[in-house]
């Protein structure tokens, strides 16, 4: 063969290599991963609207306190609550609850009052742990006693009830 007729072969094939890649389908490409769709995110709950929901309820849970209305107290409790006052047992429902308001009630020095401010609250908007403290004052305005408590708040038909509270007093025990 002769050098005209080998480079007239050799370029045939070179173009015809060249076309066959380039008419060639593409190599596949990778399969796109699907685009992540985040989650929904739930938003926080307003602590600072709850606290002060709270607080409202231990406004309302003092002057029912200084009231001496043991029936309004009870209203505040669930049917299951539990209630670990200082020196005294658990109270376990609203009937053991109520013996325990009511004893309590009857050893209330006369014209004292008591207060209770809300610390802080955590948890998410269905269930609240609360922290306090109280302050119990005689009638002419005096502090008597201090202490602190712990309340665990459900929401149930669409309003905060108390589900389990301890509390004690910051005197020493003697």
């Amino acid at each position: 063969m002769n050098k005209k007729n080998y480079f007239r072969v050799a370029t045939a094939c070179i173009a015809l290599s060249l076309f066959s890649v380039a008419c060639s389908s593409p190599a596949p490409e990778e399969a796109a991963a699907p685009e992540e769709v985040a989650a929904p995110v739930a938003a926080e709950p307003d602590m600072n609207a709850i606290k002060a929901e709270i607080q409202a309820l231990e406004t309302a849970w003092g002057a029912a306190d200084n009231a001496g209305d043991v029936a309004a107290l009870l209203a505040f409790y669930s049917d299951d609550a539990v209630s670990m006052g200082s020196g005294s047992p658990m109270a376990v429902g609203k009937a053991a609850i109520q013996k325990e308001l009511e004893a309590g009630m009857a050893k209330k020095p006369a014209g004292s009052t008591v207060t209770y401010e809300v610390l802080d609250v955590f948890g998410d908007e269905n269930t609240i742990t609360e922290v306090g403290k109280t302050t119990r004052m005689d009638a002419a305005g005096k502090v008597i006693s201090s202490g602190k408590y712990m309340a665990i708040w459900e929401k149930r038909d669409g309003k905060y009830i108390c589900v389990r509270d301890i509390s004690n007093s910051d005197a020493k025990e003697d």
